[in-house]
């Protein structure tokens, strides 16, 4: 089975497929095009589900090779995508809309075989900015990170309808953080990654920002600023591993 997922801006299309994938007894296969060097979604996805195969970057041979073998195939499409697939054109495959009653339009009944209610969204199209900003090897001060987070979503740097970034923070842990502005408050998830405990995570991490009006040299400059050092790195990590060393004792 092929399912495409589609919908406006932090509609909850990730959600709703992880929803999915909890269900399956199977292996799967999750597909993100269009996302470049920040795969947060699918990211967020190896953490949950690590048996699924993720593909954003490889060659489209290789995905042939999965569909033609059966395996079960999500295609996740940013809001940013066109919703036909080339590739898709002559196979089978239902098309799931998660689309707020507010933000229902022909369009998306005619092209859905299924609109699933999702969240909200008052991004205008024809405004709309996308910021994203790979991370990999930076580590966090938490409570800098949180001022930063606030601030951002909060419209210091201009309207955030959507937010959403995996940050690793001091103490080793991975976070999947996760705004839309039609819900109260914003979502932190601890992901199932073993903690970095030395050096610099030799893995991914990122940023991604949609709004109207964003000042992105300041989001930038800010964040940034929120970044530890080497030495200060290496003095967070060695209380670790000191703590560490306590408690086997």
């Amino acid at each position: 089975m092929i399912t495409v997922v589609a919908g406006p801006c932090g509609a909850g299309k990730t959600t709703w497929i992880l929803q999915e994938l909890a269900q399956m007894p199977t292996p799967a296969v999750y597909v993100t095009p269009g996302v470049g060097t920040v795969p947060i979604d699918a990211t967020r996805v190896t953490a949950r589900f690590p048996k699924v195969e993720i593909f954003h970057r490889q060659p489209e041979t290789e995905l042939l090779q999965r569909l033609s073998a059966g395996i079960p195939v999500y295609f996740e499409l940013g809001f940013q995508l066109e919703t036909d697939i080339p590739l898709l054109e002559n196979r089978p495959h239902r098309r799931v809309a998660l689309v707020a009653q507010e933000n229902r339009d022909a369009g998306w009944q005619l092209w859905a075989n299924a609109v699933i209610q999702g969240n909200q969204s008052t991004l205008d199209l024809q405004a709309a900015q996308m910021w994203r900003a790979p991370l990999s090897g930076q580590v966090f001060d938490p409570p800098s990170l949180d001022t930063f987070w606030q601030e951002l979503t909060q419209g210091a740097y201009g309207e955030v309808h959507r937010a959403k970034g995996i940050f690793e923070l001091a103490d080793g842990q991975a976070f999947h953080f996760d705004f839309v502005n039609s819900l109260p408050g914003s979502a932190y998830t601890e992901l199932n990654l073993p903690r970095w405990v030395q050096g610099r995570p030799n893995r991914f991490s990122g940023i991604e920002v949609v709004g109207q009006g964003l000042d992105e040299g300041a989001i930038a400059t800010t964040l940034k600023d929120c970044y530890l050092s080497d030495s200060l790195l290496a003095s967070y990590q060695a209380s670790l591993q000191d703590s560490h060393s306590l408690e086997v004792a």
